[in-house]
C-alpha cells in the first residue's frame, strides 16, 4: 500500500526533476495564455462595437429629431424611425449574424416628448437606447464567458428648435374686365345672372341674365388669394414675421395697399374690394412690387421687429396680356432687376393666351415659380402652392 508520506516524497521529486518543469508549466499556462488572449480580443472587439453602437444611437436621435422638425416625420413614427436607423447602421458591422440582429432589435427602444418653444414652434426631444450581448470567441469561453453587454444612449434636441425668417411680400393682381368671364364651377347660390362673352379683344354682356349661373374669375382670384394669405397667417399667428400688400391693376394701378404686418391691410384694402374692370398693363404695377419690397423703407420696418434679414416676394397675376407690347418689355426689365436683388417672383396665368403666358413665364423666379391655370380649381391650388413655399422658407431649422 502506498502511504502519504510515500506519495509526499514522490511529489518533491518531480518538483525538484529539472528536465520536466518547463513543460509541465508551459502546459499549464497555455489554457491561460490562450484565454487572456481571447479576453483581450473581445475587449478589443467590444469597444469598438460600443464606439458604433454609439455612434449609431447618437445618428438616430439627431435624424428623427430633425425629421420631426420639418414635418417628414410624426411622433406616432418617430420610434420606428430611429429604431430602424440604429439597426441600419449597426448591419453594417453585426452582418448576417441573425441572432445578434433579434438581439439588438429587441433591445432598442427611442422615446420622443414635444413642447412648444420660445419662437412659436415645437422642439421634439428624442432619447435612444440601443444595447446587445455581443458574443465572444472561442478562447474567451474558456473562462465561462459566452457574451459580453453592449450598450448606447443617445439623447437630442439638436436641430428641432424653430427660428423665423420674416419676408415682405407684394401681391399684383389683374382685376382687368375680362375677369367677369366665367370659370368652369357652377355658382349655387344663384338661379341666373348677368354673363359675358369676349372675341380675344373686346368683353360684351349678354343681354339677359342665363342660367346656370358659373362664378367669374374675380370671384375665383378672391378665394385664391384669400388661400395664401391664411397659410401665412397660420406661419405667423403673431405677425411678427410676415409683411403683405396688394396691388390690384388694370390698364393702371387702380388700388393698393401700403406693406403692414401680417395679412388684415392686405385683405380688407384690396383683395375684398377687388372687382372687374379696365384693360391690361403690367409694367406699372410690377414697378411698384418692385420698389416697395426693395425700399429702404421696408427694410427699416422689417429691423423695427428686430428682422435684420428678410426674404423679398412678388406675385405677378394676369389672365390676359398688355395692351401695349411695349409693356411686356418695361415688365421683364423690372422682372430682371427684382431677380437680381434677391427677390423671388412667382407668376400665375389664369387662362392667359399665348403672349400673356410667354411674359409670365419669362418673369417668374424660375420655371417651378411659374403657373398656368385653366380652372378656378387649378387658380386655387396654384395660390395655395406658392403660399406653402413662402411659409417653409418662413419656418428655418435652426442647427
Amino acid at each position: 500500500m502506498i502511504s502519504g508520506s510515500d506519495i509526499l516524497r514522490s511529489f518533491k521529486k518531480i518538483l525538484s526533476d529539472k528536465a520536466g518543469n518547463f513543460g509541465i508549466m508551459t502546459a499549464l499556462a497555455i489554457p491561460v495564455l490562450a484565454a487572456a488572449s481571447g479576453v483581450a480580443i473581445d475587449v478589443t472587439n467590444m469597444s469598438l462595437m460600443r464606439s458604433q453602437l454609439q455612434e449609431a444611437s447618437d445618428a438616430a436621435a439627431l435624424a428623427t429629431a430633425t425629421a420631426l422638425a420639418n414635418g417628414t416625420a410624426t411622433t406616432s413614427n418617430a420610434q420606428d424611425l430611429a429604431n430602424n436607423f440604429v439597426l441600419g447602421q449597426m448591419a453594417n458591422y453585426i452582418g448576417n449574424d441573425a441572432n445578434a440582429t433579434a438581439a439588438l432589435k429587441a433591445g432598442t427602444s427611442t422615446t420622443v416628448t414635444s413642447a412648444a418653444n420660445s419662437s412659436g414652434g415645437t422642439s421634439y426631444s428624442v432619447a435612444v437606447k440601443a444595447s446587445y450581448n455581443m458574443p465572444v470567441n472561442g478562447m474567451s469561453k474558456l473562462l465561462g464567458l459566452q457574451t459580453m453587454a453592449i450598450a448606447a444612449t443617445s439623447s437630442t434636441t439638436s436641430g428641432t428648435a424653430i427660428q423665423k425668417s420674416a419676408l415682405s411680400m407684394e401681391i399684383a393682381l389683374d382685376k382687368s374686365g375680362s375677369m367677369l368671364l366665367n370659370t368652369e364651377v357652377v355658382d349655387t347660390t344663384q338661379n341666373s345672372c348677368i354673363q359675358y362673352y369676349t372675341d380675344g379683344v373686346y368683353l360684351y354682356q349678354y343681354k339677359n341674365p342665363i342660367s346656370p349661373c358659373y362664378i367669374k374669375k374675380i370671384a375665383a382670384l378672391k378665394t385664391a388669394v384669400g388661400n395664401l394669405l391664411d397659410q401665412l397667417d397660420a406661419a405667423d399667428p403673431k405677425s411678427q414675421y410676415v409683411r403683405t400688400a396688394a396691388i390690384a391693376w388694370s390698364s393702371q394701378v387702380d388700388s393698393s395697399s401700403n406693406l403692414d404686418w401680417g395679412t388684415k391691410s392686405t385683405r380688407s384694402n384690396v383683395v375684398s374690394g377687388l372687382n372687374a374692370n379696365g384693360g391690361t398693363e403690367s409694367s406699372a404695377p410690377m414697378t411698384l412690387a418692385y420698389n416697395s419690397v426693395n425700399s429702404t423703407g421696408e427694410a427699416t420696418e422689417q429691423g423695427k421687429k428686430g428682422n435684420a434679414t428678410f426674404q423679398k416676394f412678388i406675385v405677378l397675376m394676369t389672365d390676359g396680356e398688355n395692351n401695349a407690347t411695349s409693356s411686356d418689355q418695361k415688365t421683364l426689365d423690372t422682372c430682371k432687376a427684382a431677380k437680381a436683388a434677391g427677390v423671388q417672383i412667382y407668376t400665375v396665368a389664369f387662362m392667359a393666351p399665348t403672349r400673356g403666358q410667354s411674359l409670365l413665364l419669362s418673369c417668374a423666379s424660375s420655371p417651378s415659380n411659374y403657373f398656368d391655370v385653366q380652372q378656378m380649381s387649378d387658380l386655387v391650388a396654384a395660390f395655395k402652392t406658392i403660399g406653402a413655399q413662402a411659409s417653409k422658407q418662413l419656418t428655418l431649422l435652426k442647427k
